[in-house]
């Protein structure tokens, strides 16, 4: 049997250019075990790659804040810390850099998420000035700024919990800071050659091949390996 596997989307389901991958849709429909997809963003999107996939909406979202297993919803982090920090930020002159129409926080629960292009280093000031509680995360395609006490490990071990699987049965596949977490619940786990440093340290493999040409080849070791 194929193992149950936690994957991130951005920069390992999708191309140098932040697309989907086309091989997604061959690679995970008939996947024999669950597939958790476990990410930065907000929630409806990783429900909607399920859906479009034909899977059971089994989703990390937020980096953890957000998770839903087997038609039930958990939402875990504390929007109100995040929020405050950014609006101390704002004050402070700070531009979160998505303009007036900002979809990428309009169903955003329980964090924030800036652009690359904002004042990384005066948005870790404010962020650290106010108290242990929050938490900002480079996942390399935005600031994330979160709750401390949330992360796609511990999504990863809820939604294992609920579907009665041990956490380390799962493998684990990502590229940044904002995998480490999960990399460290599950059993086996994979950077993609694009990771930054540290997937690239907290995983048990580090792949030669980038994006989802990585995740493509580690899909196809297991199935291999299963058989």
């Amino acid at each position: 049997m194929v193992p149950p596997l936690a994957l991130d989307i951005d920069g390992t389901l999708t191309t140098a250019s932040g697309r989907i991958d086309a091989r997604v849709f061959e690679l995970l429909p008939h996947w024999d075990a669950p597939v958790v997809l476990a990410t930065g963003k907000a929630f409806p999107y990783p429900v909607a790659l399920a859906h479009f996939l034909g899977r059971a909406e089994t989703v990390i979202a937020e980096n953890g804040g957000v998770v839903h297993v087997d038609g039930e919803t958990a939402v875990l982090g504390d929007p109100e810390a995040p929020r405050a920090v950014v609006e101390a930020f704002r004050e402070r002159g700070g531009d979160p850099g998505w303009g007036d129409r900002d979809t990428v926080n309009r169903w955003r629960e329980t964090e924030v998420a800036l652009s690359l292009d904002a004042d990384e280093t005066l948005l870790r000031e404010v962020a650290a000035a106010a108290g242990g509680d929050v938490e900002v995360v480079d996942t390399g395609y935005a600031y994330h700024v979160k709750s401390t006490g949330v992360s796609k490990g511990r999504g990863l071990e809820r939604v294992a919990d609920a579907l009665g699987i041990d956490p380390g049965e799962f493998v684990a596949i990502g590229d940044s800071e904002n995998d480490v977490s999960t990399f460290a619940v599950a059993g086996e786990s994979y950077a993609v050659a694009n990771a930054d440093g540290a997937a690239r340290d907290a995983a048990d493999i580090v792949l030669a091949e980038s994006y989802t040409d990585g995740t493509a080849g580690v899909l196809a070791d297991l199935r291999k390996r299963s058989e």
